[in-house]
């Protein structure tokens, strides 16, 4: 427990972090001093119960649990903790560092408060103390009204730009929701409408990276288009923190031919009278829709790596597409996890690369790290989860000059 000179009142114990070795989570070790100061204790894993059966625990207001893989295999301890510790009234918020989802899932339905990931986000430890102070919000609406989607208004300027990876982990998905992201908070004076539309429809992974959840609402309208208008679009969008609305993938499987070209241009005018930037993530696959979003786009990103498979896929789609008259020239190739500056072999493979496939790859991508992969899995845009990240600097660029595109567009209109 932390020590007080002997001479001073001990300040009162209102939180306790409990961990194998609270020493491996410095991070947390400064966010409870700058919260509490010195009115925190640190708990092992065998200490815990013991203590949190004896009166002085109390006066505990929450315990913040720390763990990481290691800890994993001790899951029916951990398990055990959080369930003692909600007998006692006290809150309990789990930090956690490469844990895997099942055992997340396991730990929070034993009644575990709050979550918050480690490396901690810069204010979210302080946001989740907060959150537990909160008094319990009102009753939630009924499930027939709380799926009514947003309510959209006609107006949008319909931009619309569509990504996709031409190789499996280019990292398209992440582009799409962090570009999305940047473009409806990146203007302070008037935001603009944002929509981001998963057309994954088997394995879409938007609502992943966002933590959305996936309404039965989407099954619904894909399934009789013909029909659809701006309310029932909107029924099917979920709202991601009111800066912009999300078309997930279904919950379920689809057939990738579930809809056609006629469909997926109905969706996307929909989209672009109510939004002023519509983003759509596209499935890998070439699909009988990909022409009617390539001739729709105004701007289609292709994200590439510097490896064969992106060279020999690049080469398939520039003949596909040469072969039937589309517009090839259309596509902005964008390398991914592009070379560092300093670089200068992997700058000369990045030249080579684009000077054989006859291709221009002036957007690149610096690699994020293990920090994208956290976000993703986190549902944080990089924003919010690792706002200094490289990449996440280079999709602020990206959207800075799209929405000075768009306002140059608005003004000489």
């Amino acid at each position: 427990m932390t020590s007080t000179p002997s001479h001073a009142e001990p300040a009162p114990i209102v939180a306790c972090t409990i961990s194998r070795d609270v020493q491996n989570f410095d991070l947390l070790i400064e966010d409870m001093e700058a919260l509490l100061g010195e009115g925190w204790g640190d708990l092992g894993f065998a200490e815990a119960l013991p203590f949190l059966s004896q009166p002085e625990a109390s006066e505990m207001e929450f315990v913040a649990m720390a763990i990481d893989a290691i800890d994993e295999p001790e899951l029916a301890q951990l398990s055990t903790i959080i369930a003692g510790a909600k007998e006692r009234g006290v809150k309990v918020i789990l930090i956690a560092e490469d844990v895997t989802p099942a055992s997340l899932h396991t730990l929070l339905r034993q009644g575990a408060d709050e979550f918050v990931p480690y490396p901690l986000p810069e204010g979210e430890l302080a946001a989740a103390v907060e959150r537990l102070r909160t008094p319990p919000p009102a009753p939630q609406l009924p499930a027939e009204v709380a799926e009514q989607g947003v309510k959209l208004k006609k107006g949008g300027d319909g931009v619309l730009i569509a990504v996709q990876g031409l190789c499996g982990g280019a990292g398209a998905t992440t582009v799409a929701v962090n570009l999305a992201y940047e473009l409806a908070t990146g203007v302070k004076d008037k935001q603009p409408s944002i929509c981001l539309i998963d057309f994954g429809l088997q394995f879409g992974s938007v609502a992943t990276y966002l933590d959305l959840p996936r309404r039965e609402s989407v099954f619904e309208l894909l399934s009789d288009v013909e029909t659809m208008d701006g309310d029932s679009f909107g029924q099917a969008l979920v709202s991601f923190e009111g800066k912009m609305d999300v078309f997930t993938s279904p919950a379920d499987i689809l057939p990738l031919d579930m809809i056609g070209p006629v469909e997926v241009q109905r969706i996307l005018q929909v989209a672009r009278e109510h939004f002023d930037y519509v983003i759509v993530d596209m499935p890998s696959t070439i699909t009988q829709w990909t022409e009617t979003v390539l001739t729709e786009a105004q701007i289609y990103f292709a994200l590439v790596e510097l490896d064969m498979r992106s060279a020999q896929n690049t080469l398939r789609l520039k003949r596909a597409l040469q072969a039937e008259e589309l517009p090839f020239d259309k596509i902005r190739f964008a390398l991914n996890r592009a070379p560092k500056f300093t670089d200068l072999q992997g700058k000369s493979r990045v030249k080579r690369m684009a000077d054989s496939l006859g291709i221009a790859l002036d957007l690149q991508f610096p690699d994020g790290g293990r920090a994208v992969m956290q976000a993703c899995d986190h549902g944080l845009p990089l924003a919010t989860h690792a706002a200094k990240n490289p990449l996440r600097k280079e999709i602020v660029k990206l959207a800075q000059q799209l929405n000075a595109l768009g306002a140059d567009d608005a003004e000489a209109a």
